[in-house]
């Protein structure tokens, strides 16, 4: 273990274990929530939301491939598919401003932070069937800082800037309240609540209506497979997925054709609340009039010289926010991920 990586394992540790609930949802809520995902798709894959190349997806996640890898978003293509309820403090649709404008979601929130002020900023959700789906590596979610945030940044600087701990004076509060619904024997939930270099722990199921409040963005997690691996034949980056009301069943397609079919029982649900928290008013104020934010060319730069004095022979990119030898540097340099031996160390 480097030196390197044990600070980085000091930074990529939650302000608190993660506190499960259950029941989550009102049987009303949980209704309206799914309505809404059976009647505005179909829906893209996760990545597909996110990521113009395997190298900006790597670097979000962690790990390091041979920079002439050759691999596309096709070749890496999940059946893991993502709607927004709400973005940027905006819900898009009416009947769920209650759910996502939640004062128990709030509270709770604050208490986990043992904060005053909350509000809540976006609310996602995530779809899958079985076939292994959610067998990625363990990753974290876009980590917030002033000025650098998921409105204006790619996903995989913001995890950059996070391992790097560079920015750690920057780095605005979140938390979130994650919610599953799946009957099924696998589909788990595994986290680091002691930071990467510690063994995991597991949110067992059964899954329906469970959640945790956790701040995600500096603990490493995964939802674990839903059923055994099995490849789908025609599954692309740009595959869909929709409801089919009158065969009551869910369907990926790829450019139209039908590739994969699954019955309700199969599915597993995911629903992520986000919220934005602040200690006192002088942070609220700090955050919401950007007064003390930072650039993407401070943040390059600071990156930057902070590589060089890490002996990396390294130029300024002509376009940094997308510059694939750049970012497949700074994964290689700011690398720190779960052990394989996590896997028989779950408690």
């Amino acid at each position: 273990m480097t030196e390197i990586q044990e600070q980085l394992a000091r930074v990529l540790t939650p302000v608190a274990p993660p506190r499960v609930l259950e029941p989550v949802y009102s049987d009303d809520e949980y209704e309206r929530l799914l309505g809404v995902i059976k009647q505005h798709g179909p829906w893209p894959i996760i990545a597909a939301h996110h990521f113009e190349t395997v190298d900006e997806l790597i670097a979000t996640t962690t790990g390091i491939v041979p920079k002439d890898h050759g691999l596309t978003l096709d070749d890496v293509a999940a059946a893991q598919f993502r709607g927004f309820f709400a973005k940027n403090s905006v819900c898009f649709h009416p009947e769920l401003e209650d759910i996502f404008y939640n004062p128990r979601f709030l509270e709770q929130i604050r208490s986990y932070w043992d904060v005053p002020y909350a509000k809540p900023t976006m609310m996602l959700f995530n779809l899958c069937g079985p076939d292994g789906a959610g067998t990625g590596p363990p990753h974290l979610d876009a980590v917030t800082f002033r000025g650098v945030r998921i409105e204006n940044t790619p996903i995989w600087l913001q995890n950059v800037m996070a391992k790097s701990g560079l920015f750690s004076d920057y780095l605005v509060k979140m938390g979130q309240i994650i919610t599953w619904w799946y009957l099924g024997p696998e589909g788990t939930f595994t986290y680091w609540p002691d930071g990467p270099l510690q063994p995991p722990k597991r949110l067992e199921h059964p899954l329906w209506n469970k959640g945790v409040v956790v701040q995600n963005e500096l603990m490493f997690h995964r939802g674990d497979p839903v059923g055994q691996p099995r490849p789908i034949e025609g599954m692309k980056h740009r595959s869909l997925i929709d409801y089919d009301r009158g065969e009551d069943a869910w369907t990926i397609t790829t450019d139209g054709n039908p590739i994969r079919r699954y019955d309700p029982s199969e599915m597993r649900l995911l629903v992520h609340w986000n919220a934005e928290l602040y200690a006192d008013m002088d942070e609220c104020r700090k955050v919401m009039d950007h007064t003390d934010d930072l650039s993407h060319d401070q943040v390059v730069d600071t990156l930057i010289a902070d590589l060089r004095s890490k002996g990396r022979n390294v130029s300024m990119p002509s376009d940094p926010l997308h510059d694939v030898e750049f970012i497949q540097t700074l994964t290689e340099t700011y690398t720190i991920a779960p052990t394989t031996d996590w896997i028989d160390q779950v408690a």
